[in-house]
């Protein structure tokens, strides 16, 4: 038995502008976000503004060839042109610790490969960066989820240089984790993050870009390592009175938005509109460096038009998980900072959960407007929902795979800890609860792909059957007119036996035509092998004569019609008139 962590409750990098960068520093920190982005969003221009800063229609596809460091040329496309690719030249130094980012950590992010990526410019600049802060310490008998700090980083270099004043601090004795949930995050605090906790430029361009990503860096026995999650998942939202316009918050608008209006298509990264709810995809993108004296946690949230999952909102679910009976025993028995990963990775199972069964009841009204009609554009829904189905395999399958990566990939950190091997099977435990309750959320989710099926299937059925009735209707006719045309065609041969004197006549026409036309229909009916003109199961010979018996049946019918006695006669003979 195991306890749920909660109660209920760019698009593609476009090709780098061949522009002149200045070799400074600070100038390529601040001018490289507006490098000649002419970005177009409902006729209104935008010259000199980030990609974050404009709306997007839709989610990017990911480029999974950059989602992890394992990748030797970090976001490098073969078909650009040598010069592009080669190292920046002498550069001046920068005026600040982390005005560098992400080259003074990993210099072989070239200032190329750091646009293409989109890591400067899909933050804003001009929006203040919230970020939530929560802590995990260590009390005398149990573990305390406190904090609920929230900070405010504004775009004047003053409130830059406080944040990472605050982040040079020693932690309190005893804090086990620091979290910091980000919301819209900005180009400083992205770069005085990365600077601080030496995070991989591959976590931040894989959850700005929603390329699915698992990767472990840094490992160190003893020590700690850095461990990265980026997962897009899907979630239900109530539909309001305005229809969505994007799912993300970077990119520019797509070009072929404009070519393809008015074109059906089914765009599987795109929402799914239903009656009174849309589901859409969100993401949880995690970074952990664990260490053994004190772990920290960074949770990035796109900046989005929609209300998906905001940094306060998930800080809020994390806290209340400390208020739980079974989660807080398990960060009792274990200083492993892991489980607070795990606990994360929670949520995406509950909107998985809440988004099947919005689907299910969708499919259930969609399974009864099929056996009420026969709409061909119930099939055209019915094929939609059936190619999000398969889209959702394959964010599933990287759910499982993510959980699986916390798995297999231990904490250094535990090295020569007393408790590390009950802390393992501990923690193993937890993710086959996980584990378990992804592989149902696959099962429902083929039973509802099963569904899908059938019910197509029987919509092509109910089509196919009122075509047939159609093209029976179409035989009976023609069935009516063949004798008169055969007989037009003989009295029209230009034969003696025919023509020799004329003596053909338009009556004589008519007596061949009817007398060949019920010939032909009292055949074909005494040919079906049912029919209302006999009982079923009629010999052969009782359907060669079923004229006489239709008639004598109708007659008899119409005798005891006629000659049945009157309600009052019937009253009247038991007494009762």
């Amino acid at each position: 038995m195991y306890i749920y962590p909660f109660a209920s409750g760019a698009n593609d990098a476009d090709p780098p502008v061949r522009c002149s960068l200045a070799h400074s520093t600070d100038v390529m920190a601040d001018h490289s976000i507006r490098l000649a982005l002419y970005n177009v969003f409902n006729g209104r221009k935008f010259l000199g503004s980030t990609q974050a800063d404009i709306p997007n229609p839709r989610r990017p596809v990911p480029h999974y060839r950059h989602a992890s460091p394992s990748a030797p040329w970090p976001w490098m496309d073969f078909d650009v042109d040598k010069s592009i690719v080669e190292p920046d030249g002498q550069q001046s130094p920068p005026s600040s610790p982390w005005a560098d980012y992400p080259r003074n950590q990993f210099g072989n992010w070239a200032r190329d490969q750091v646009v293409r990526s989109n890591l400067l410019t899909s933050c804003s600049s001009f929006r203040s960066c919230l970020i939530y802060e929560m802590e995990v310490r260590d009390a005398v008998d149990c573990t305390k989820f406190v904090g609920e700090k929230t900070t405010t980083i504004t775009a004047d270099r003053a409130s830059s240089q406080a944040f990472w004043d605050e982040l040079q601090q020693p932690r309190p004795e005893g804090t086990r984790i620091r979290a910091f949930f980000v919301d819209s995050l900005s180009l400083e605090v992205l770069k005085i993050l990365g600077t601080t906790f030496n995070v991989e430029p591959f976590f931040f361009t894989s959850s700005m870009n929603w390329i699915p990503s698992r990767y472990q860096e840094d490992a160190k026995a003893g020590l700690g390592d850095h461990i990265t999650v980026t997962l897009p998942f899907v979630c239900a939202m109530r539909k309001s009175g305005i229809r969505p316009e994007s799912i993300s918050s970077v990119g520019s608008v797509d070009p072929l938005r404009k070519a393809t209006r008015g074109t059906p298509e089914i765009n599987t990264h795109a929402s799914l509109e239903m009656t009174h709810e849309i589901l859409l995809e969100d993401l949880l993108a995690i970074h952990m460096v664990r260490r053994k004296d004190s772990s920290t946690i960074i949770s990035y949230h796109p900046i989005s038009h929609l209300k998906q999952t905001s940094a306060k909102r998930l800080q809020s679910l994390v806290q209340r998980t400390g208020d739980s009976v079974y989660w807080s025993k398990l960060f009792s028995r274990s200083k492993d900072p892991t489980f607070v990963f795990l606990a994360i990775l929670w949520y995406a199972l509950y909107a998985w959960d809440e988004a099947f069964e919005v689907l299910y009841e969708h499919i259930n009204k969609l399974e009864s407007l099929v056996l009420g009609t026969n709409d061909v554009n119930l099939t055209r829904e019915l094929h939609k929902l059936q190619a999000y189905s398969l889209h959702y395999q394959q964010l599933l399958q990287d759910f499982h795979k993510s959980v699986e990566f916390v798995k297999k990939t231990p904490n250094p950190a535990m090295d020569g800890d007393e408790m590390k091997d009950s802390s393992a099977a501990l923690l193993e435990r937890e993710v086959d609860n996980l584990l378990s309750e992804i592989d149902r959320l696959e099962g429902q989710r083929a039973m509802l792909s099963g569904r899908l099926q059938n019910v197509m299937h029987l919509a092509f059925a109910t089509v196919n059957i009122e075509d047939s009735r159609a093209m029976k209707r179409i035989s009976y006719l023609t069935m009516i007119f063949l004798p008169a045309s055969l007989m037009a065609s003989v009295f029209g041969m230009n034969v003696v036996e025919i023509n020799s004197g004329s003596h053909e006549t338009l009556a004589r026409y008519v007596e061949a035509t009817v007398a060949l036309t019920v010939l032909t229909t009292w055949l074909v009916v005494a040919m079906q092998t049912e029919s209302s003109f006999w009982p079923k199961g009629s010999p052969w010979w009782h359907r060669l004569a079923w004229p006489i018996f239709f008639i004598a049946t109708r007659m008899k019918e119409s005798y005891l019609r006629d000659n049945r006695p009157s309600q009052v006669d019937q009253q009247r003979g038991i007494g009762f008139v």
